[in-house]
């Protein structure tokens, strides 16, 4: 008998730990990054409410103000919405996130009328791309916010009750 070999001793055959384990871990990083960009999606709810209700409350109706609106605000909006992301960070590279502005993410809002219409866009780079075999396309998240116009509020006065 030789010497560190036990005859009929139970154990893991070799060959399955090598092949399952590299299968084990596809699937445990295929769920991690789905999980991630399930708390992207409602970080991106929570990220485009801020932007929102900052906007409501931070720009001006009058055009005179449009390029503080435009430029100054604008962009301290979007570069904090993109560090709440994950731009810049350790989870831009996991979640493969594409810059479509400077700061990160893309943060429009139209005037209208009566309501500010606030979009917030994220685009994720293909997980898989293998060109002769298949091509991903890659992920776009879109959170749209509808905030009315910041007006001066007026005192409401219930008819019959002026002193």
């Amino acid at each position: 008998m030789k010497a560190g070999v036990n005859r009929g001793a139970r154990g893991q055959a070799t060959t399955e730990t090598v092949l399952l384990f590299p299968i084990f871990l596809f699937f445990l990083f295929a769920f991690a990054k789905i999980f991630a960009l399930l708390v992207l999606v409602q970080k991106m709810e929570i990220a485009s409410y801020y932007g929102a209700r900052r906007w409501q409350l931070e720009s001006h109706r009058n055009f005179e103000y449009s390029g503080f609106d435009d430029g100054t605000l604008h962009d301290d909006i979007e570069s904090n919405i993109g560090k709440y992301l994950g731009f810049g960070s350790k989870t831009e590279k996991f979640l493969n996130l594409t810059y479509l502005s400077g700061n990160g993410p893309s943060f429009k809002c139209e005037r209208t009328q009566v309501w500010n219409v606030c979009t917030l866009e994220v685009k994720t780079a293909p997980v898989l791309d293998v060109g002769w075999m298949y091509k991903s396309q890659g992920m776009d998240f879109s959170v749209t916010k509808y905030v009315p116009n910041r007006d001066r509020p007026i005192a409401f006065v219930l008819p019959g009750l002026q002193q």
